[in-house]
Order: C-alpha cells, then sequence, then structure tokens
C-alpha cells in the first residue's frame, strides 16, 4: 500500500508540471486562432488548414522523442548514465537532420503541399504565408520536442513548463504587435502571427538547450558518439517509428479529413478549427497524465517492477477517464456563451453546440487510447497500438468520415459520429491488451 501511494505522489509530481507545460503549449496556437478571429472566420480557416498539416509533421518528429523517452527512462532507472548520453546524442543528431529537410521542403514547397488539400482560392494566400514562414522553423521544434523528452525521462519535468510559459508571453506579445500593428509595427495579420511563432519557437530551443547541457548530461555529449552507437539508433527506431507512427496514422488520418471538410465550404473548415481549439483542453489532462506516467512505468520497467508498472497504469487510465469525461461536459454547458467570444455566424455555433455534446462520449475511448498508447510504448510493446491506428483510424474515422459526411450528407456531425466509432473500439482492444499483461518481458536494458 504504502509502495502505490509513493508512486501516486511521484505520478502527481510529474504531471503537474507536464500538464501546464502541455496546457502553455496547446494555448500557443489557441492564441493565434483567438487573435486572427478578430480578423475573419476566413483566416482561422486558412490557419487551421496548414496547423493540421504542421501537427501531422510533428508526429513525424516524435520518432525521436519517444524513443528516446523510452530509452533514457529505462537507462535512467537502470542508472546506465553511458547509455543515457549514447541515446541522447543520437536522438539529437537524427532529429537534427530531419528537422532541417523538413524546414527546406516547407521553405521552397509550401504552396505546392497546400495545391494538395484542394483549398478554396480565397483561403491559399493566407495559408501560403502561414506555411512558408512557420514551416522554415520547424526544424528547432523537431530538436526542442527530443530535449525536452530526455528533460523529462530525468525527472525534470518543471524546466520545459517555464519555458512554455516564457514563449507563450512571447507568442501573444508577438502576435498583439505584428497582427494588429501596434509599437510602431505595421499590421501584417496572417503573417504576423506566423513571424510571432516561429520567433517563440527558436526562444524555446534555445533555452531547452541550455537546460540540457547545465543539468541533465553528466558525461561528454559528443565524445559518446564516436564510434557511433548504431544499436542506440535501432532501438530508438524500434521504439519510436510504431509509437510515433500510431500519432502520424491519426495525423494524417486527419488530413485526408480536412481535405472531405473543405468539400463542405469554409464554415464547415472554420467550425472544425474552432472546435478543435477548444476540444484539445478536455483531453489535456490525459496527455499530461500519459507522459508522466509512462516515465515512471519506464523506470519501474526498467527495476523490472512489472506488478507496479500494472497497477500505476490502471490507475492513471481511471483517473484520465474521470477528468476527460468531466471537462468535456464542463465544455458543453458553457459552450454558448463562448463560441459569441470567436465567431458571430449562427450556423458555425449551432453545429459546434451538437459537436461538443457528440465528444463526450468519444473522450472516454481517447483517454484509454492516449494513456494505453503511451504506456504500451513505454513497456516496449508500441507495435500493438500503431496496428490498430492504421486500422481503425483509417477504416473507420477516414472512410466513415467520408460516408457519413459527404455521401449520406451528415456534414461535420456525421464525421464526429465516425471518430466516437473509431475511438471506443480501439480503447476496447487497447484496454484488454494492456490488462493480459502481454507486454511483459518486452523492456530494453536486459537486452544490451
Amino acid at each position: 500500500m504504502l509502495d502505490n501511494i509513493r508512486l501516486r505522489k511521484k505520478l502527481f509530481y510529474l504531471t503537474v508540471p507536464i500538464f501546464i507545460e502541455t496546457l502553455l503549449i496547446m494555448l500557443l496556437g489557441f492564441m493565434d486562432v483567438i487573435m486572427l478571429s478578430q480578423l475573419s472566420d476566413s483566416v482561422v480557416a486558412s490557419v487551421g488548414i496548414v496547423n493540421q498539416i504542421f501537427i501531422t509533421v510533428s508526429m513525424v518528429f516524435m520518432v525521436g522523442a519517444t524513443g528516446t523517452s523510452v530509452l533514457c527512462s529505462q537507462y535512467v532507472g537502470a542508472g546506465r548514465q553511458d547509455n543515457f548520453t549514447q541515446s541522447v546524442g543520437v536522438a539529437l543528431v537524427f532529429n537534427a537532420i530531419l528537422g532541417i529537410s523538413v524546414s527546406l521542403i516547407f521553405y521552397f514547397y509550401s504552396e505546392k503541399i497546400l495545391s494538395y488539400m484542394d483549398i478554396a482560392p480565397e483561403l491559399m494566400v493566407n495559408s501560403s504565408i502561414y506555411a512558408k514562414t512557420v514551416g522554415s522553423f520547424l526544424g528547432f521544434v523537431c530538436i526542442s520536442m527530443v530535449i525536452a523528452a530526455v528533460l523529462r525521462s530525468c525527472n525534470l519535468t518543471r524546466y520545459p513548463m517555464y519555458v512554455s510559459l516564457v514563449i507563450n508571453i512571447c507568442n501573444i506579445l508577438g502576435n498583439y504587435t505584428l497582427i494588429f500593428g501596434k509599437f510602431g509595427f505595421p499590421a501584417l495579420g496572417v503573417e504576423g502571427a506566423a513571424i510571432s511563432t516561429a520567433c517563440s519557437r527558436v526562444v524555446a530551443f534555445l533555452l531547452l538547450s541550455f537546460v540540457l547541457m547545465r543539468y541533465c548530461l553528466k558525461l561528454p555529449l559528443f565524445s559518446s558518439l564516436s564510434p557511433f552507437p548504431w544499436d542506440k539508433l535501432k532501438k530508438m527506431l524500434f521504439i519510436g517509428v510504431p509509437s510515433a507512427g500510431e500519432m502520424v496514422a491519426y495525423s494524417l488520418s486527419q488530413m485526408v479529413i480536412v481535405y472531405f471538410i473543405n468539400q463542405l465550404g469554409t464554415e464547415a473548415v472554420a467550425a472544425r478549427t474552432y472546435l478543435i481549439n477548444f476540444i484539445m483542453f478536455t483531453f489535456l489532462f490525459a496527455l499530461s497524465i500519459g507522459q508522466g506516467s509512462s516515465i515512471i512505468v519506464g523506470q519501474l520497467i526498467g527495476r523490472n517492477k512489472n506488478k507496479a508498472a500494472l497497477y500505476l497504469g490502471n490507475f492513471s487510465m481511471r483517473v484520465a477517464i474521470y477528468v476527460c469525461v468531466s471537462l468535456s461536459c464542463v465544455l458543453a454547458i458553457i459552450a454558448p456563451f463562448l463560441l459569441p467570444f470567436v465567431t458571430d455566424n449562427p450556423r458555425i455555433i449551432t453545429l459546434c453546440l451538437t459537436i461538443f455534446w457528440i465528444d463526450i462520449v468519444l473522450e472516454v475511448g481517447r483517454a484509454i487510447n492516449i494513456l494505453g498508447g503511451r504506456l504500451l510504448g513505454a513497456v516496449g510493446n508500441p507495435q500493438y497500438p500503431f496496428v490498430l491506428a492504421l486500422i481503425f483510424m483509417w477504416g473507420m474515422a477516414t472512410l466513415g468520415s467520408y460516408i457519413f459526411g459527404v455521401v449520406l450528407g451528415f456534414g461535420l456531425v456525421g464525421m464526429w459520429i465516425a471518430f466516437l466509432l473509431d475511438e471506443t473500439i480501439r480503447a476496447a482492444l487497447i484496454w484488454r491488451r494492456w490488462q493480459s499483461r502481454k507486454w511483459e518481458n518486452r523492456g530494453f536494458i536486459k537486452k544490451i
């Protein structure tokens, strides 16, 4: 009993800073939407489409971050500093190459990428400006994600939280100055929001790099890469590809769904953007406790404490369900008072209000999928949620969105019903897998 209480306390101390950090990261995009909504719904729609592409790209970046987080957690649990340092170095090199490549692609080919989304002509100009400006700086995001993951695996969760607070302040001030033309600067609109967001991410990279070198690395980083530890890269990819692959599958399916929504018109695109930016706060806690519990579970697996890992996973999933559903109910109740602050279009408001109530049921499955996917990745079994994601996100959510939303004519409401079916079925299978304990003896420490 005392061990369980200690685990809960440790989970609390890890999750709270991660929760605040994740909240601040979400506010970064949310404030862009809120401020740009003062210009028009079409401006919000143009930025929303681009952000969906960026989310998908960020999920690819998670290959290095997720794999490194699991490896570093297990090495910290086993007290292997040399292997820890090698894993950090490999992840930084991998994500640096990946991030620079993606930045160059967006700088030179952003308009071509957007052309495949079948964007309405009136949205293309703003979308293109935002995509090129912010996309050119995605390399900083890529490396920052690895550094933040390493800090969390070392139980230094407060530092990414502090950095997120700083860049939120920078972004809000930058948005206010450059979107509306304050303090002598020109009013740049969407371009101003893009410049502010890009600069904030550079600041985040610099601050996180300083913290990593100052507080986390006890051995020389670059000398640990000679000779290059290919075994660490292999392990990182073994964990990271399927773990991030689940999120990539989700984001890619969402891109296809956005393509379907584009067929419904600008109002549907704007409504979806508002919905996503409000609903993300309901599953924020699941994301946070998922990161915290996966770190502790990884450390427990490194010490061969499988029973404690099972207990903590079950506790985390139950808490996530209660909190996420409660927040979703609150959102559905207060939505009539919130939506008029961002849009005065009655059709968009009515559509959003209907979907908020559908989303309450959806959040049960989403909480289990977020927690279960991270926990299975932490114990060395990320392939299972990845396979489920490929099957159901595409076979149920994407195909179902087209059938219910476009073919049968139920629009955005029909698409949300398809999302509900996808999340619920996958959640049942994820829960069953975790309880079966078939993931035991898959930790990486014993394989070294």
